[in-house]
């Protein structure tokens, strides 16, 4: 089974450290000709996560995303949302045909504002039945680290994202399959906006017993969006019958994918997001933030795509609204953070 990686962040560099731990060669597309040469010499990428040694015989890097993709049957798609149509604008239309795709992005694609899934049917004719998603909770400074992680792979069909999860299982990698896969999308694009939140309550100073109070609403604002978008199984504490050799439970909104990529993603000193609205929180203007990082915070595009996208749903989701206007709409900080604290419970 031939896999290709089109990206080289941080999240990319993980996934392809997961397949070659595995022995599992790769066609792994890098944009810059000058990373391509310095894996080759130096066996680690040099932008991101460099602690990840490569067996660089099992990498064949390109950075021709044509040819990534035409060598590899799997395609992991693992580029910030707000870049992936310019990854394929010169890409032909049949260029996915017979392919799968694997989905690493957490959020929507803001120009057109929809999921990749979507984007891949309307310009590749990519059908659901041969797109699947790889989703957290799991950064990747801890899976450099090879500290136990999680993953979650969805697709209409569990057998095969079962199949496809088998390729990731390692001594430091649990893999789960579901078929949620708009469920899973939404909720890590939804999981980066809170996340957000959570970083500007920091950087305002609010303590540990209001963030907790603030995630536990946003989990719930989460819940309750899913809902009204479609999505089933969410209710906490409720399962259905498992007939599973290993007895777990079924899925709900308490699984991993849910609630624990959110809660770690708020938390974890590791979240670009959260390091993001610290610094929204301390005074920072959203360009200035984003110069400092040097590195995308997808919660910034998304709560603008989740804001536009609930005109439709018509959730009740006012913490989302509140951190979109925070950010696109110059609204204080301070004095949307006093209407948080009004709207909790």
């Amino acid at each position: 089974m031939q896999f290709g990686i089109i990206g080289s962040g941080s999240w990319a560099t993980a996934l392809a450290k997961i397949l070659t731990d595995n022995k599992t060669p790769i066609h792994w597309w890098v944009r810059s000709e000058d990373a391509i040469e310095y894996i080759r010499k130096r066996h680690h990428n040099p932008n991101y996560i460099s602690s990840i040694n490569f067996d660089t015989s099992l990498l064949s890097l390109s950075n021709d995303v044509g040819h990534v993709v035409k060598n590899a049957e799997n395609i992991i798609v693992a580029v910030p949302s707000a870049y992936i149509i310019d990854t394929f604008k010169n890409a032909d239309s049949h260029v996915f045909s017979g392919k799968k795709i694997i989905s690493a992005v957490k959020g929507m694609l803001p120009q057109e504002n929809i999921l990749l899934n979507d984007y891949l049917k309307k310009n590749f004719n990519v059908g659901l039945c041969d797109y699947f998603t790889v989703m957290g909770p799991c950064h990747a400074e801890e899976v450099a680290a090879e500290k136990l992680s999680y993953l979650t792979f969805s697709g209409t069909d569990e057998t095969s994202a079962r199949e496809m999860a088998s390729y990731f299982s390692t001594p430091y990698i649990s893999t789960i399959v579901n078929n949620d896969v708009y469920g899973v999308q939404y909720a890590a694009v939804l999981k980066n906006i809170y996340a957000l939140g959570a970083g500007i309550a920091h950087g305002l100073d609010y303590g540990d017993n209001f963030l907790s109070v603030l995630i536990a609403n946003s989990a719930d604002e989460m819940a309750g969006f899913l809902r009204k978008a479609g999505i089933s199984h969410i209710e906490v504490g409720i399962h259905e019958p498992n007939s599973d050799a290993h007895q777990k439970k079924s899925r709900n909104y308490a699984a991993s994918v849910y609630l624990g990529d959110l809660l770690v993603t708020c938390y974890s000193p590791y979240s670009r997001n959260r390091t993001f609205g610290n610094m929204i929180g301390k005074g920072y203007s959203v360009k200035a933030a984003m110069l400092e990082m040097n590195m995308v915070a997808e919660g910034y595009n998304a709560s603008k795509c989740i804001y536009e996208a609930n005109k439709v749903v018509k959730a009740q989701i006012p913490i989302a609204e509140t951190i979109y206007k925070i950010l696109w709409e110059n609204v204080k900080v301070r004095q949307s953070f006093k209407h948080i604290e009004e709207l909790l419970v």
